[in-house]
């Protein structure tokens, strides 16, 4: 495709460059924030030990990042406008890379923690800005084509990221977890500097903005207080024993009565830093809807299967994140058919089937038992896997539509946040209800093997240890297949959401 002239485009990041060269440029930065976000799973004992943590107390090396995270992702195109969209690229890029050597480096729980937190501030500016440069730079009918390129970084990455972190821990040490970020970041600064543009229509709204601007500190306070809260009752609910921590309980309130707060407050500003009447815009409002249940399934999955075959299946990381290997391949060259289908047919015809496979998928996993081997674990998450890209894509371009350009980077963060908050709830409702399964099931199973009952009286014969324990792993193999059969359901349920989704078109403006 040859580059779009700036007349056609005017907010085009490409400038004299092809557009493709552009958003390769971008992804780069993009796709080592997104792997980081599944990297250190399989790691976290090795981390724990390295810094002389418990395992309890390493659960925030995980959570620290999520909690940063989702602070900055809501308000990161309220920051791209005021401080310009390439520059704070840039820093976000920078923070996270000098972060993460820090995180290397770190000789202790506390310091890892705090270079953790400043990572995940660097790291969520980086996709939703990406996803705007990408609205602006392709005309609207390159637009789902550019988006599966992009779908690859958002998509693959978390994929790839329990392979590559099992690798890299068994093959030097954990501290290859971050240090991998230090060559790819330099690479990503100097190729942006050199190859993005700041055309000058975009310079014009952050010019436009500052001498407009109305500080919005009290709603910047009350995002961070309503999704920073949030990402801490979803992370610790399980650890912490739920709402019967007062620890749990008081963060809820305060998420509670902030997210209420911030709905009313940001709704009357001017500049609001999270702009929530983007959601009258119908087709925008499903799109996010939509992208929290691929944020639900997507995320907690690829935590799950990798749980499943170390605890059950006794792989090791590596061997691990090697079963989510084959689904991220899957997507990745499902990605272009993705992009030519979504602009042939419709997004709510494409959302639709792809939330039904979705839920097809899930339920197959649900059936599968402890005896299956490597390809049968790989071949669930190809099924899932591979309607990814249709989903992604299709959300993605219809959450434009009859958005106006200068609010390209504030859907864009609202929709990259949909996405992770999904990934967040869903792995926390999973944890929960993986707890409460096994109790289930425990209780169940043990009456079967009750000393009353004959059956109970031939395994007796074996040991009551051995008895205990295949209990307890049939309890969590069942308790495991549950979830994923009840996450497809919910995909199967939700299916209906697709039909408000709307097509942009023909010859639409950008961006309207």
């Amino acid at each position: 495709m040859a580059a779009a002239s700036p007349a056609s485009l005017p907010r085009s990041a490409a400038g004299r460059h092809n557009p493709w060269l552009i958003a390769m440029v971008v992804s780069l930065a993009t796709f080592m924030e997104v792997l980081d976000t599944t990297i250190a799973n399989v790691s976290l004992k090795h981390i724990a030990g390295g810094v002389g943590a418990s395992q309890d107390e390493a659960t925030w090396i995980l959570t620290s990042y999520l909690i940063s995270n989702a602070i900055v992702l809501p308000v990161s195109g309220w920051l791209a406008t005021l401080v310009g969209r390439k520059k704070f690229y840039m820093t976000c890029v920078a923070l996270f890379t000098a972060s993460s050597f820090m995180c290397a480096l770190s000789p202790n729980l506390g310091t890892m923690i705090f270079f953790r937190v400043l990572q995940g501030l660097g790291g969520g500016g980086l996709a939703p800005t990406e996803q705007s440069i990408f609205a602006d730079t392709f005309a609207p009918a390159q637009r789902a084509k550019a988006f599966a390129f992009y779908g690859v970084t958002v998509i693959v990455a978390p994929a790839i990221g329990p392979l590559l972190g099992g690798w890299l821990t068994d093959s030097f040490s954990w501290h290859w977890i971050f240090l991998i970020n230090l060559p790819v970041g330099a690479a990503a600064l100097t190729l942006i500097w050199f190859l993005v543009d700041e055309p000058q229509a975009v310079k014009d709204d952050t010019a436009q903005f500052r001498r407009d601007f109305i500080p919005d500190w009290l709603g910047f306070l009350l995002v961070a207080a309503t999704f920073g809260c949030l990402q801490v009752v979803l992370d610790r609910f399980q650890e912490d024993d739920g709402f019967a921590s007062n620890l749990i309980v008081g963060f809820f309130i305060v998420f509670a009565c902030s997210a209420i707060c911030l709905v009313f407050w940001e709704w009357r500003h001017p500049q609001p830093v999270f702009d929530v009447k983007l959601f009258k815009v119908g087709s925008f409002g499903a799109a996010n809807l939509v992208m929290l249940l691929v944020g639900i399934t997507l995320f907690s999955t690829t935590q799950l299967i990798p749980q499943f075959a170390q605890n059950l299946l006794r792989y090791d990381a590596l061997a691990a994140g090697k079963t989510l290997a084959l689904g991220g391949l899957a997507a990745a060259a499902m990605m272009p058919f993705a992009g030519i289908a979504a602009t042939r047919l419709p997004p709510w015809l494409l959302v639709g089937l792809g939330l039904v496979c979705t839920g097809l998928a899930l339920i197959h996993t649900g059936d599968l038992n402890g005896q299956i081997g490597f390809y049968d674990l790989s071949m669930s998450r190809v099924y899932q896997s591979v309607c990814l890209p249709f989903l992604f894509v299709s959300l993605t371009t219809a959450g434009y539509v009859g958005i106006p350009p200068d609010r390209n980077n504030e859907a864009s963060a609202i929709i990259n946040l949909s996405r992770n908050l999904g990934g967040s709830i869903g792995v926390a409702a999973a944890t929960t209800e993986l707890a409460w399964r096994i109790q289930f099931h425990h209780e169940r199973l043990g009456e079967q093997v009750s000393p009353l009952g004959e059956r109970g009286r031939q395994l007796l014969q074996h040991g009551q240890a051995a008895v205990e324990q295949l209990v307890n792993a049939q309890a969590q193999i069942l308790s495991y297949l549950d979830i994923f059969y009840v996450f497809g359901v919910m995909a199967l349920v939700v299916t209906p959401i697709a039909f408000f989704l709307k097509t942009p078109a023909p010859g639409e403006a950008h961006g309207h």
